[in-house]
């Protein structure tokens, strides 16, 4: 009850906001926000799956020419390109996509920008000594809220660097460490802070393949958005993630358009 009234809470303020108020620029008239997509289009020729997964594929079955109509059928995974995953997706008996409520799919959202540090070092892990230096120049990561990590990975999308496979066949993405994400998931007010995101495959390195923060974030009723896009829209702080896409039953995830919602200006 206390996590569907504060997100009953921060969508009354949202409400608010979204009426009346100045259109901005790629806003529509009487919006005082703005939406911007987080999602990668989907396209055979850059959409890279995660190895073993499904390709995606497109094909044409119906023509305005010939059928009067357009429409193309679509082969994927749950988990292609962007998407969010539901805590079953690694945890049997957990809540799968038609388990999970419209309150956990809209979320606060605080970006933490790691890009100098993850060019340095494909490795590279946040560690809760860089939360705490977040938290010191932004303010507190409010509860409930979804923590993104902002590698610089998109710009590899639909390359062989997004993959970044060693001579061994290694993939060397940066992510969370389990340390960080257990006190991201654990301290707060209501108990935890909130779920994971990122602009890479997941939350995990690339070289974990146990996938232990995947594990846990999903062990506390959290979802995962991965392989997100445009995150220079989004800000540090004071803006929110809305995750769409098509819900399967017994999904453990959707391919997902995600959007931020970004704070009015001021």
């Amino acid at each position: 009850m206390r996590r569907r009234g504060l997100m009953g809470a921060a969508a009354a303020g949202l409400a608010g906001a979204l009426t009346g108020g100045p259109a901005r620029a790629g806003g529509r008239p009487g919006l005082a926000l703005d939406l911007v997509s987080l999602s990668h289009v989907n396209d055979p020729a850059t959409t890279i799956g995660y190895p073993g997964d499904p390709a995606f594929e497109l094909e044409t079955i119906a023509t305005v020419e010939q059928d009067g109509f357009y429409l193309q059928f679509v082969r994927e995974g749950e988990h292609t390109g962007t998407h969010w995953g539901a805590p079953g997706h690694f945890n049997a008996g957990a809540a799968l996509a038609d388990d999970l409520e419209p309150a956990d799919l809209f979320l606060p959202a605080v970006k933490i920008d790691v890009r100098r540090q993850c060019a340095r070092d494909a490795d590279f892990a946040l560690s809760v000594r860089d939360l705490k230096a977040f938290e010191r120049r932004h303010g507190r990561i409010p509860d409930e809220s979804m923590v993104i990590l902002w590698t610089g990975w998109e710009a590899r999308w639909g390359t062989p660097a997004y993959l970044n496979l060693d001579a061994d066949g290694v993939m060397h993405q940066p992510g969370f460490s389990l340390e960080a994400v257990r006190w991201l998931v654990d301290t707060g007010r209501l108990g935890h802070r909130g779920g994971t995101g990122t602009d890479t495959f997941g939350p995990d390195l690339g070289t974990d393949t146990t996938y232990a923060v995947s594990l846990l974030v999903y062990q506390r009723h959290r979802i995962s958005l991965e392989v997100l896009a445009n995150l220079a829209a989004l800000p540090a702080t004071g803006g929110y993630v809305l995750c769409g896409g098509h819900v399967n039953k017994a999904g453990s995830g959707s391919t997902a358009l995600i959007y931020g919602i970004l704070p009015p200006p001021g």
